[in-house]
């Protein structure tokens, strides 16, 4: 948070993401149907209330810690694309990679693939998981476009909409074909980065 952040705004989102925080914690230990938001509010040490207040209802709740969540899980992919900017197939890889270990580790992750009562959170990522997947698809398209600015974002954003559709298939449905492995896959995507990348060297 920013020193010029007002005091308001800050003190927001530190609520925000205490009460998000302690539904991660909590679903460490049970599955979403059995955490209430009164189990949430006491864990982040506020009133019910004050969570509905900020959240609106349940079902708002669990799309901001959704969308919360995939923000985080692109920073590291972001990291891991700037570190090879220079070897198209490392970064694809490498990002790869990172997504899933992250994926295959987080409780939110393990509850929908488990499918524990789940309905809430797997809706968000299905018949309302626009706003989720817009997210996830314009961040990753501008990680792309800062690690090659050269490239017109037209040929960015049908290239990110298609590997973060692929992640969060093979995130959510682990036992995928033996093979098929983030090598593999960035070698199935790369030359299509390497063909828009030579368009702007033409």
């Amino acid at each position: 948070m920013s020193s010029s952040t007002p005091y308001p705004v800050a003190a927001r989102e530190l609520l925000r993401n205490s009460l998000l925080d302690a539904a991660v914690g909590l679903l460490e230990q049970r599955s979403w149907a059995r955490v209430t938001m009164s189990d949430v509010a006491a864990s982040a040490g506020v009133s019910r209330q004050t969570l509905y207040k900020e959240f609106g209802s349940r079902n708002g709740f669990v799309q901001a810690l959704v969308l919360r969540e995939v923000d985080r899980f692109i920073d590291p992919v972001a990291q891991a694309i700037a570190e090879h900017v220079d070897d198209p197939s490392a970064a694809l890889t490498a990002a790869l990679e990172v997504f899933l270990r992250a994926a295959a580790s987080h409780p939110l992750v393990y509850m929908i693939i488990a499918g524990d009562g789940t309905d809430e959170l797997l809706r968000v990522f299905t018949t309302q998981g626009t706003p989720v997947l817009r997210l996830a698809v314009g961040r990753l398209a501008e990680i792309l476009h800062e690690g090659w600015p050269r490239v017109d974002r037209g040929d960015l954003d049908p290239f990110a909409e298609c590997m973060v559709r692929l992640a969060v298939s093979l995130a959510a449905l682990p036992d995928s074909p033996a093979g098929m492995t983030p090598e593999m896959l960035s070698d199935l995507f790369t030359p299509y980065i390497e063909r828009i990348l030579a368009k702007t060297e033409g």
